[in-house]
């Protein structure tokens, strides 16, 4: 399941992301998604990478390193992803968010609707025309389902001029299966109503 849901997010990333972006990992993890947007951009680009847990820094250097790949891209933030605003500064072309807690670690440190929609909006703020925010959500833990409902509300809100939102699920998986909630923004939106 975890394997389907990372290679769906990172799929949707793929699609829009260029060497030389900058993008956002908002809640690091394993550094699974930090690496791969590592990647994506190359060189020429910029990851800005949060958590608010030590290990999930330590885990992701140790991953970086044991695949052999410089960190010269990557900013490894030990922050709340609430705190986007304090550190990126230029437009950024994606931002993903695995939502939920740290998988292997403590599971009673989770995210919380308050910081996400406040780092989700904060990345709207940076996105750039034809950008595109990935949020998947884990929502089978307590505070899970809060969590995915006041999302939910958020994103409907959204103003359909400027924003296009995306649900997807795997409707054919078992044990509250992750969704994905995929926000466009302008020229994405133009192209799709042309």
């Amino acid at each position: 399941m975890l394997d389907n849901a990372m290679q769906y997010s990172h799929q949707l990333l793929t699609e829009i992301v260029q060497p030389g972006d900058v993008v956002i990992d908002a809640t690091m993890g394993n550094g699974h998604d930090t690496l791969f947007l590592s990647e994506l951009v190359q060189s020429t680009g910029r990851v800005f990478s949060f958590d608010v847990q030590k290990v999930a820094l330590e885990q992701t250097r140790a991953l970086f390193e044991h695949q052999h790949q410089p960190l010269t891209n990557v900013e490894l933030i030990h922050a709340s992803h609430d705190q986007i605003d304090h550190y990126v500064t230029e437009p950024i072309t994606g931002a993903i968010f695995n939502l939920g807690y740290l998988p292997g670690g403590d599971k009673s440190i989770i995210t919380h609707p308050t910081s996400t929609i406040s780092a989700v909006q904060q990345s709207l703020n940076q996105l750039k025309i034809g950008g595109r925010i990935i949020l998947v959500c884990y929502y089978g833990h307590p505070g899970g389902q809060e969590e995915l409902q006041q999302l939910l509300s958020f994103v409907a809100e959204l103003d359909q001029h400027h924003y296009s939102c995306l649900r997807y699920e795997f409707i054919n998986q078992i044990n509250n299966p992750p969704i994905f909630l995929n926000i466009f923004f302008g020229a994405t939106v133009k192209r799709i109503n042309d």
